[in-house]
């Protein structure tokens, strides 16, 4: 879980941020039918909710091409923003995980958190056009590319 490690070095702010209980986790898994991927809990089951306000500035300045990340959700925001989002036109079946600074979302599709696993792939919910796309193969691939910005 390095690059995880590395992502919340890197850009996590000073703010106290407090590890999510084990528990309230699979809770969550248990409302939404699914299993989060582990490199996620870990994250938060480690860290808690990471925020991220100089991804974006980096980005600028670089004037690089993907989406930021500004702030990881409150467990209740996952379940309720989900739902917010698909009755405002987000396509069915996805778990919204963080957000950028515009209100667009990240999240994991439902459909391949039918078991436990490492890790899946990362979606952008862009909630001004309504799409959905891929960004990331896996969730520690997308944190990578952010501690790949730190570099440059």
């Amino acid at each position: 879980m390095k690059s995880i490690d590395l992502f919340v070095k890197n850009w996590g702010t000073k703010h106290t941020m407090v590890p999510i209980d084990k528990h309230d986790i699979e809770a969550l898994e248990t409302e939404l039918n699914a299993y989060l991927p582990d490199s996620y809990k870990y994250l938060i089951s480690t860290y808690g909710l990471v925020h991220t306000p100089n991804v974006l500035t980096k980005i600028v300045d670089l004037n690089a091409e993907i989406p930021d990340v500004q702030d990881f959700l409150s467990l209740d925001d996952v379940s309720s923003l989900s739902k917010l989002y698909e009755m405002s036109g987000m396509p069915k079946g996805h778990a919204l995980f963080a957000s950028d600074c515009k209100g667009n979302m990240f999240c994991f599709k439902l459909a391949e958190c039918d078991n436990k696993q490492v890790d899946v792939p990362v979606w952008f919910y862009n909630h001004g056009l309504c799409t959905i796309e891929k960004v990331s193969d896996s969730f520690s691939q997308w944190l990578a590319q952010f501690n790949e910005l730190e570099g440059s």
